[in-house]
């Protein structure tokens, strides 16, 4: 059984994207972060106040089997996915490179998106390491969160795409982005803890960019799979 929230424009799943996925509609945008299978789940980030919950679940024990990679693609128009140089997708003209100005220590200089949009490699700098925050009011929730300003630097290269999807949706950055932009969005998430925080951040961001108050968080409502 899988659950589904709809906030505004938003549809949120609460499930395994394998069930959900071949249920929706096509989309323009495939816009994800899929686990990289790096063992991320267990990795003790923060103190503290600042320590980030991981999940209950071996989310990043392993990166997603190729066939549901392929299930999404086939899904959507255009495609941008992070962590792409972990999954042997085919070769691209176009990658996202994310600077995040880590400095001189054990985290990665840079994060890369492979795509299939007919471009050239674009790069962006923005400074996002260890288990804090970098910009005013974003909350670090998840282990592998990414920034809503990477996400929406993301959806500019593809402005046309009005319907987008994020199987792998985590904290909801791509969700954030999307309400902002006001562009319809389609995410998927398997952990409770954080498909409850993209359920709240998405909820805030759609009311921030209708000028209303944040509205109260919809519960869920329980639906079966086909």
């Amino acid at each position: 059984m899988a659950e589904k929230v709809v906030i505004g424009n938003a549809e949120l799943w609460h499930g395994d994207c394998r069930e959900v996925l071949p249920l929706l509609p096509r989309f323009d945008l495939l816009l994800t972060d899929p686990p990289y299978g790096i063992g991320a789940n267990k990795m003790q980030l923060g103190n503290g106040k600042r320590r980030i919950e991981r999940g209950t679940e071996d989310w990043d024990a392993a990166p997603p089997p190729r066939w549901l990679l392929e299930m999404a693609l086939d899904q959507c128009s255009s495609a941008i996915v992070w962590g792409g140089n972990y999954f042997g997708l085919p070769a691209a003209k176009c990658w996202l490179v994310w600077d995040k100005g880590t400095g001189d220590n054990s985290f990665a200089d840079a994060e890369l998106a492979w795509t299939n949009i007919d471009s050239v490699v674009k790069l962006l700098k923005h400074h996002w390491v260890g288990s804090t925050a970098k910009e005013p009011g974003e909350e670090r929730i998840h282990p592998t969160q990414k920034p809503v300003r990477v996400m929406t630097w993301s959806l500019d290269r593809v402005p046309d795409a009005r319907r987008v999807c994020d199987p792998f949706m985590g904290a909801g950055s791509a969700g954030v982005a999307c309400a902002a932009a006001g562009r319809e969005f389609v995410g998927i998430e398997r952990e409770r803890r954080f498909f409850d925080a993209a359920c709240e951040r998405i909820s805030r961001a759609q009311a921030q960019g209708t000028l209303l108050p944040p509205e109260e968080t919809r519960q869920p409502v329980q639906e079966g799979l086909l």
